[in-house]
């Protein structure tokens, strides 16, 4: 199946596996910042401190994801090899948020669908 609409996903060639990957790709997005939402709430010293790391942390990781990696189309549009780079680091940073909370088995699944999903998001454009 094609998509006739502009922007990164114009033309595309849609399967079951870059379907699912989608999907999969989705859900890390909203785990990447529960993730980071619940590092900072667990983080702070103080409550001021939680409030601001627990908002400010996933903010940071949303407004980093929307100017350059975005599906929809990013507002700065950076070379592959950039978009990989820095999407591979944000995701990152969710899994080290996680093996700092004292979850280190949800960070390396995590991790490493993260990875496998990018590997497959790229490998298929």
């Amino acid at each position: 199946m094609r998509i006739a609409a502009s922007g990164p996903n114009a033309g595309r060639t849609w399967t079951p596996l870059t379907v699912a990957n989608a999907g999969l790709a989705f859900a890390l997005e909203m785990g990447l910042l529960a993730a980071l939402c619940y590092w900072g709430f667990k983080t702070g010293r103080s409550t001021p401190a939680r409030i601001l790391l627990g908002i400010g942390a996933p903010a940071l990781a949303g407004l980093t994801w929307g100017l350059f990696l975005a599906a929809g189309g990013p507002k700065f549009t950076l070379p592959l090899v950039a978009q990989v780079v820095i999407k591979i680091a944000v995701f990152a940073v969710a899994a080290l948020a996680l093996r700092a909370t004292g979850h280190p088995t949800l960070a390396l699944v995590f991790g490493g669908l993260a990875v496998l999903s990018v590997a497959v998001e790229y490998a298929t454009r």
